[in-house]
């Protein structure tokens, strides 16, 4: 049967993340693929607890209809948690979300017209390409170094780019590459933007998971004009099942949010924000996020550790300050798609790298996650791998 679809869809193409976590479910498979939380640090039986306080105290509420902008009490404690990272608003400025992953795919939605363009990281998030690519734009990659996107490489693709919509960036312990921006390249990316007039979508699911150093304030904390967006998530720092993220905007940015989200799924689960609610009421967040902290700092000190020592000389990998993900470089005539082929034999997986990279290229390059395997099978996988890498070689 031929149906007519929408032309939009010849754009849309499945996420290689989410398919490959597909061929990997065996249990054998060591994988380094996704941007999985480590699920035995769940909070489970505090869970269940919650739950049932909720449904007894207020059970006709909390399985009915709830109002757009999401639940007044958790979006005040989420500006609360705001002011962390220097960005001061009220309730009023922040919108609940199903995941920042909606988010994205309502940036999309509010800015992109087709032919337009999204300056970005190179590389870049795949689920945000992903969720921009259904708008049909096109995307200019802005070359990184260690302190993030390079200022003066935006400027001159900005000088040049007629239809440039929206800057999108993740300051804080990238993905794919797990670097961190510097405070001068935050304050100079918001007085680029003020000049050539465009937004900025500030994506930040990883800012509170910093195993080390201080914890720069958020790129929106320099704004100056209303132009920047923040979009944040409790998927990473709590239960990424519960769907629940944010969006934080001056008012009248928020409202075009808000407008779209109406239309797209009414609201947020009511359930699930009134259950996070109280988890944050009940129990101190922050207490539970240092427990994560020091799991995931010890599992990326044993990732790079056993890397150093197995990996044979010529391969280049980040050093998170914080986060999921370390990114790999492999000599140039390594295709990490063809490494992963062979890696699969030996029961062991990661993205290859080509994928963050919008236009293209790039295919010696591999994400590792370190926060979903346990010690053991990270020393496991990384020599596994390691010794694949040695036979392309």
């Amino acid at each position: 049967m031929a149906l007519n679809y929408a032309e939009r869809m010849g754009n849309i193409r499945a996420s290689e993340i989410r398919e490959l976590l597909k061929l990997i479910e065996k249990p054998e498979v060591i994988s380094f693929a996704g941007g999985l939380p480590a699920p035995e640090l769940f909070p489970v039986e505090e869970m269940k607890e919650i739950t049932r306080e909720v449904l007894e105290e207020e059970g006709e509420k909390v399985l009915q209809y709830g109002t757009t902008e999401g639940y007044t009490p958790l979006r005040k404690k989420i500006a609360e948690r705001m002011a962390k990272v220097g960005v001061n608003v009220t309730y009023e400025n922040i919108l609940i979300t199903s995941g920042s992953q909606q988010g994205l795919d309502f940036t999309g939605k509010i800015f992109l017209d087709p032919g337009d363009v999204v300056i970005c990281e190179s590389p870049s998030y795949l689920g945000a390409i992903n969720a921009f690519k259904a708008y049909q734009c096109s995307f200019a990659e802005v070359p990184t170094d260690d302190d993030g996107m390079i200022i003066e490489e935006l400027e001159k693709i900005l000088e040049k780019t007629e239809r440039a919509k929206f800057i999108y960036v993740i300051p804080d312990f990238q993905n794919p590459s797990g670097r961190t921006w510097s405070v001068e390249r935050r304050k100079r990316l918001v007085e680029v933007a003020n000049k050539y007039n465009l937004p900025i979508i500030e994506d930040n699911p990883y800012g509170e998971l910093r195993f080390e150093g201080e914890r720069p304030p958020a790129i929106k904390h320099f704004d100056t004009e209303g132009r920047v967006i923040f979009l944040g998530t409790f998927s990473k720092t709590f239960c990424p099942g519960l769907r629940l993220g944010w969006t934080c905007a001056d008012t009248e940015v928020l409202q075009k949010y808000i407008l779209v989200k109406q239309g797209a799924d009414l609201q947020t689960s009511t359930i699930a924000q009134r259950e996070l609610n109280k988890f944050l009421e009940k129990y101190d967040l922050d207490e539970y996020i240092e427990k994560i902290k020091k799991v995931y700092k010890r599992r990326r000190d044993l990732m790079l550790n056993t890397m150093k020592e197995e990996f044979p000389e010529g391969i280049k990998y980040t050093y998170p300050e914080g986060g999921l993900f370390t990114w790999v470089e492999l000599p140039e005539h390594i295709n990490a798609r063809e490494l992963l082929e062979k890696a699969i034999e030996k029961n062991v997986a990661f993205v290859p790298g080509g994928s963050f990279f919008p236009n293209g290229g790039h295919e010696n390059t591999m994400r590792l996650n370190y926060s979903n395997m346990d010690e053991e099978r990270i020393v496991i996988g990384i020599k596994r791998l390691a010794e694949v890498i040695k036979e392309m070689l």
